[in-house]
């Protein structure tokens, strides 16, 4: 099985052709001031009187260049083209001859190479080598990738030939799916070999220098990786491990991993995802918990993750064309992820809360230390610890990537989206288009050209049309050149209800539209929206909100009227107004407000 890659599929038209224009025209831009402001960039020029660098701003300038590159291969854009090449100078002028690369280690602790485990400088280096890639792939321009395979050749003479270094994996996962990629890029076994050394020692060893604060658990380090049957720890160190695990079990075949990433997927997907598709419900380590633990209001739920969710699930999907797989590539694209960024395309989120209560951020105040922690309520440009605008700005041009897969006999379509793609199979160069007005109507017309194939067609776990599938989720068809399919998933309003050990959520209902989850703020429907009470037996009203750019939801609710008692004898006086949902991505795009997505009904 074969992913269709990104770069032979066009956005056309829809829902993510605008936000891909967003994030052409805005995003890349706004990321990369706030960047310069910071000294992020500046920090490339190694001056040690200069802005201190910190121990992972190698890795976001990497993902910024990736997704500029992304942008770049689709786009004429000169004024990026610049920015990375001057970027590139400064690497080579400042990159040792043995090949080593990193700010920080250079200009802060050069004594310390490889020497703190926790300091991110593999993961700095997986994130350049994927940018190497991408910048490669997009100019032809062979320089980046150079100094990259320099560098990485320098890790494989410390790591696997001189073993010289204190730890023997990263803290933090990422160089093990990027040498995956660089293998694929360059066909060079020795790329392979590095991959496999690093998920294969993991959890084989006690390393050095444990955090001070966790354990083995909290980076994945606790089992060898075959024997990791449940997600535990950081979540984004944590699904970029997977994803690595995922890419060793397609590449070699190996039924162990295939097994412990199927367990891995399953205990995340039904124990500890939220609804949303966030995943990481604790704020102590960023990390998973125990099962059904999805608290709303302190939810964590980092947009990296759910990047890193959808990451994981697409590389399942090239090793078991499964339902479960998208469903979930789905939820988290259209929820977990998408919140992560404002409409306007500057502001974002680190953190996606289920739940915003905006007095409760003072109920503390009368003492000097708060020890409570509770998610910001406004997106911001830039954070100290800014991973995730850049991790955006990568997977926003890319997400074209998980539309299709496929193999000599069946193409796989998983995703919905107005586009054309090229598609090789079997020496046909197929031509495939998709026209449809996803995720606001289920309507999908999909046609093929330049040969025949079986379409198969996955029919999304929400959709009540009535298609006769087969075991993993899918409608197949036999199409021919020319033909064209339309299939129907008669897209309306449900109610969702959450297993009853989920305790946070018992006796209240989310409400999902499609493949979208709705939430209230209180800025449509007034204050105190914990105490409406949706009427479950209306109908839904579906309308188009200009100034968020998006569908809404209207329907009868009730609410109490209000008292100045503090409490009361049980009454049936409610009021009956008509109460308005919007889609939990497009929330705190209005001014701080309350907000809850899982509702009460009547």
């Amino acid at each position: 099985m074969q992913r269709v890659d990104f770069s032979s599929t066009k956005i056309t038209g829809g829902f993510w052709k605008e936000w891909q224009d967003t994030v052409k025209n805005v995003t890349v831009n706004a990321v990369y001031d706030r960047f310069c402001d910071t000294g992020r960039f500046e920090a490339f020029k190694f001056d040690k009187n200069g802005v201190r660098p910190h121990i992972f701003w190698d890795s976001d300038v990497a993902k910024w260049v990736e997704g500029a590159a992304y942008i770049i291969s689709q786009n004429s854009a000169p004024h990026l083209e610049k920015i990375i090449d001057e970027l590139v100078l400064l690497i080579e002028k400042n990159q040792d001859e043995n090949g080593y690369f990193n700010i920080y280690h250079t200009v802060i602790e050069p004594e310390n190479r490889f020497k703190k485990r926790d300091n991110h400088e593999l993961y700095c280096a997986g994130h350049f080598i994927e940018a190497a890639i991408a910048y490669h792939n997009a100019t032809g321009k062979s320089k980046l990738l150079e100094l990259m395979l320099k560098y990485v050749d320098h890790i494989e003479n410390r790591f696997v030939k001189l073993k010289d270094t204190v730890f023997s994996t990263p803290g933090h996962e990422e160089i093990e799916l990027a040498l995956f990629k660089l293998y694929e890029h360059t066909g060079e076994q020795k790329h392979l070999d590095l991959a496999k050394f690093f998920v294969d020692t993991r959890g084989h060893r006690i390393e050095d220098d444990t955090d001070y604060w966790s354990d083995t658990v909290y980076n994945q380090s606790h089992k060898p990786v075959r024997e990791q049957l449940t997600a535990h720890g950081h979540a984004v160190r944590a699904v970029y491990l997977y994803c690595a695990m995922a890419d060793y079990a397609k590449v070699c075949n190996d039924e162990a991993l295939l097994n412990a990433c199927k367990s891995l997927f399953d205990d995340i997907t039904t124990k500890k995802m939220y609804v949303t598709g966030g995943i990481g419900s604790s704020y102590l380590g960023e990390a998973f918990t125990v099962d059904y633990d999805l608290p709303n209001q302190v939810s964590y739920t980092e947009t990296c993750a759910a990047i890193g969710l959808i990451l994981f699930a697409n590389r399942m999907l090239l090793l078991e064309p499964n339902r479960k797989y998208a469903d979930v590539i789905e939820r988290a694209l259209y929820n977990g992820m998408l919140s992560g960024i404002s409409i306007d395309g500057k502001g974002f989120f680190y953190t996606n809360p289920l739940e915003i209560i905006p007095y409760m951020r003072t109920r503390n105040e009368c003492v000097k230390q708060n020890y409570e922690w509770l998610p910001i309520t406004q997106r911001v440009e830039v954070f100290d610890c800014s991973c995730c605008p850049p991790n955006i700005v990568r997977f926003f041009p890319s997400v074209g990537n998980l539309l299709y897969t496929v193999d000599s006999s069946t193409l796989y379509v998983h995703q919905f989206m107005q586009s054309e793609s090229q598609i090789t199979q079997n020496g046909q160069e197929l031509s495939i288009k998709q026209e449809t007005s996803y995720p606001y109507d289920g309507k999908v017309k999909i046609t093929v050209s330049g040969g025949s194939t079986r379409l198969a067609v996955r029919i999304p776990s929400w959709s009540d049309a009535k298609y006769e599938v087969n075991e993993n989720g899918y409608a197949c068809f036999d199409i021919s050149d020319g033909e064209s399919i339309e299939l129907d998933f008669e897209m309306k309003p449900f109610f969702v209800e959450a297993n009853p050990s989920v305790v946070h959520n018992c006796s209240k209902y989310a409400v999902q539209n499609g493949p979208i989850v709705y939430c209230t703020e209180s800025v449509d429907n007034g204050a105190n929206i914990r105490d409406i009470r949706l009427d479950s037996s209306a109908e839904f009203e579906v309308c188009f909100d200009g100034a968020l750019n998006t569908q809404v939801l209207k329907i009868d609710a009730y609410r109490r009227k209000s008292s100045n008692e503090l409490y009361y004898k049980l009454g049936n006086d409610l009021v009956k107004f008509k109460a308005t949902l919007i889609p939990y991505y497009a929330f705190a795009n209005r001014g701080e407000s309350e907000m809850l997505v899982w509702q009460t009904i009547k």
